[in-house]
């Protein structure tokens, strides 16, 4: 999976010939995993249809305020647009445009889209040989850049003059390889290896039944698509779960019983940074596991139960210089049950659920989660879904690695 996925990418195309290597960028940028929209100047269209960018954005292209010679015409809205974006690209961008750009101008929509974009944006210049390295031109780039806008060199090629030399507006796939390695580059946990338990465990009683519990996996299956996302390599450690987890970044290890996950989580920690045991672990196992189905015979049925290993405690005992986070759900003295596991278990921090909050726990979107950490702070947050309380947790994380 690219790191490009669920991105959302508005595309500036304006009045150059390269502008026919937009439909091949738009697709790119889609076949990566990308939400695409299109922002052009009207002269662009001489060079590709609204119509070709529109069918593969899969969304309306923009190109005026406001439709001409409509009376109920709708705004469009340059600031939302802009807002809209987790990153902007422009390409080609014309010696035109970039020194507009550079010097503040918005006569089109496209400008002021810029203008209003709160997102990093690239750009990828495109003109003659000669217009490349005026003066004016090379001002522009300069100007540009220290506004922190990302230029994407133009390469050296037969031009639409006829002439051969550097003005060329990099291809498609390599602009969409810049800009993934560069956002790749900045991300927080590039370089950090991360392992998360995630989902319940599975007791065997018999060949037919286990002891189990309600959880999804759901929550920790977000935090690894978090840490991923902020770059980071992960180990996720899924017990039994129904969701499919698929990135580039993430590595799927499929458990069944506590034993499995006890012996995975062991297998990585020593190579990770950080840890965090998300997953709900039985408590008990049956003392012995019967080779066939137990046939039904009295009114009651007695299990003798042993303790499984304690994953979290044992990777407290033998840490290193990893980060070590845990869970606790709770129903009574929480915060009091909470600290006692973080100091216990040798922790960095704890995640507390209560189940007395609507809307925490298993099987639910979303989760209302208390942070402890081991010099005695707490953070309370509000009733978020488990996608942003991912996020919430890995700012914390990020705090401290």
């Amino acid at each position: 999976m690219s790191v490009l996925s669920g991105k959302k990418i508005l595309l500036g195309v304006t009045a150059g010939i390269a502008a026919y290597k937009s439909a091949s960028l738009v697709r790119a940028f889609i076949k990566a995993g990308a939400s695409v929209q299109v922002v052009m100047t009207e002269k662009a269209k001489d060079f590709v249809t609204p119509l070709t960018l529109s069918t593969l954005s899969r969304n309306e292209v923009h190109s005026s305020f406001t439709l001409e010679g409509d009376d109920n015409a709708v705004w469009t809205n340059h600031v939302e647009l802009g807002l809209w974006a987790d990153l902007m690209v422009i390409a080609p961008a014309t010696a035109n445009t970039l020194s507009k750009m550079a010097n503040g101008a918005s006569d089109n929509l496209l400008l002021a889209t810029y203008l209003s974009a709160k997102c990093p944006v690239y750009f990828a210049p495109a003109m003659d040989l000669d217009m490349y390295i005026h003066p004016s031109s090379t001002n522009s780039f300069q100007k540009l850049q220290s506004y922190g806008n990302v230029m994407i060199e133009a390469t050296s090629g037969e031009l639409a003059s006829g002439l051969v030399g550097k003005g060329r507006m990099a291809e498609p796939e390599d602009i969409l390889t810049f800009i993934e390695n560069d956002v790749m580059g900045k991300l927080p946990l590039r370089g950090k290896r991360v392992m998360i338990t995630a989902g319940p465990t599975y007791e065997a009683i018999d060949p037919v039944r286990f002891i189990g519990n309600h959880s999804s996996g759901k929550m920790g299956c977000e935090l690894a698509l978090r840490a991923a996302a902020l770059g980071a390599t992960v180990d996720l450690i899924l017990g039994p779960s129904a969701i499919k987890v698929n990135h580039s970044l993430i590595t799927v290890h499929n458990v069944v019983s506590g034993e499995q996950m006890y012996d995975a989580a062991h297998a990585v920690f020593d190579k990770v940074d950080v840890a965090i045991a998300a997953a709900a672990v039985a408590d008990y196992k049956p003392a012995q596991v019967a080779e066939e189905k137990i046939k039904k015979k009295d009114t009651s049925m007695q299990i003798d139960l042993v303790k499984t290993k304690d994953i979290l405690a044992s990777l407290g005992t033998i840490k290193k210089d990893q980060y070590l986070l845990g869970f606790a759900l709770e129903t009574q003295n929480e915060l009091e049950n909470a600290k006692k596991k973080l100091e216990k278990k040798n922790l960095d921090a704890i995640v507390l659920n209560s189940l007395r909050d609507k809307g925490a726990g298993f099987q639910t979107k979303t989760n209302k989660i208390t942070f402890i950490e081991k010099d005695g702070s707490v953070t309370e947050y509000d009733l978020k879904t488990k996608a942003e309380v991912s996020i919430d947790i890995f700012d914390k994380i990020a705090e401290k690695i």
